[in-house]
């Protein structure tokens, strides 16, 4: 197997915890690598694994696990491992893997999973839709779509990953969380190909050509996908349509860097805001 083979990579450091006697990673440990690299995959389709399998009615089970080792990673090393779902038949799904040094393989595996009930592991039928969405990613489409529309046409949606991020997770306040200003904004969603709502933002109306972002919010298990990127760049996109030429937000500390990644700049004084330290910052619609 060679690199591009795969079109998803998970990336790791090799750990002192993970080397044995002989001074290189026990064998047992490549198992684990490639059952992260797993975890990591189902991120890369925009589904939040737990969630996205309650909404299919059944989980996924390891049938068969083999590894081939080529050679040995050591202390330290960064390894990238490939991960793709080669075939799927009628309830099972065959996923191959390698662990690549630089372009050198040092491990290649096979993992047979089977879809089946969780309450009596009996296997089913893989259910239609999570058999598109991962030809879809195979094949290099996009795996979660942004929608932009009215508190009407968006709220429940919006509604969902609001109150999972800033109510459940962050411990806002829910009479702060909703305001009036949800029916005036252009609400932004972003969505799985199982129809999840994964990400979300709305913006305001602009006063004298600047425009507000706010509400950003995406699914704690999906945070790092390039989800929350989608929804801001879509609010911006709708913000420099309308004519305005200048955004402004309230970033939380924890997201700055996210949003100077997008030609944010802070501008004045951190500040509490439901007690959370904000920051106020500012981007030019060019």
């Amino acid at each position: 197997m060679k690199k591009q083979d795969f079109r998803f990579f998970h990336r790791l450091r090799v750990r002192w915890a993970e080397i044995d006697m002989q001074k290189i990673v026990f064998n047992a440990h490549y198992l684990m690598y490639f059952d992260t690299a797993v975890a990591d995959y189902w991120r890369a389709l925009a589904l939040p694994y737990e969630e996205a399998m309650e909404l299919l009615d059944g989980d996924l089970y390891v049938k068969k696990a083999t590894i081939e080792f080529t050679a040995s990673a050591r202390m330290d090393d960064r390894l990238d491992i490939g991960l793709k779902c080669a075939r799927i038949g009628t309830s099972s799904m065959t996923f191959v893997g390698a662990i690549f040094r630089g372009d050198d393989l040092l491990v290649s595996c096979e993992l047979i999973y089977v879809f089946a009930d969780p309450a009596t592991q009996t296997s089913r039928p893989v259910p239609p839709a999570l058999r598109e969405t991962l030809n879809a990613f195979e094949a290099g489409a996009a795996m979660a779509q942004v929608r932009t529309g009215s508190w009407t046409q968006l709220g429940t949606d919006a509604t969902a990953i609001r109150s999972e991020v800033f109510v459940n997770e962050q411990r806002i306040p829910r009479e702060l969380e909703w305001d009036e200003a949800d029916a005036t904004a252009l609400h932004a969603v972003s969505c799985n190909r199982l129809g999840q709502a994964v990400a979300t933002g709305r913006l305001l109306p602009a006063t004298g050509g600047v425009a507000k972002i706010g509400r950003m919010a995406v699914h704690r298990v999906l945070r790092g996908c390039g989800l929350g990127a989608q929804v801001l760049l879509a609010l911006m996109a709708a913000a420099r349509e309308r004519g305005d030429h200048e955004v402004v937000l309230h970033a939380q500390r924890s997201a700055e860097r996210f949003y100077a990644a997008h030609g944010y700049r802070p501008r004045g004084e951190p500040f509490d805001e439901a007690g959370i330290a904000h920051i106020e910052m500012t981007a030019t619609l060019a």
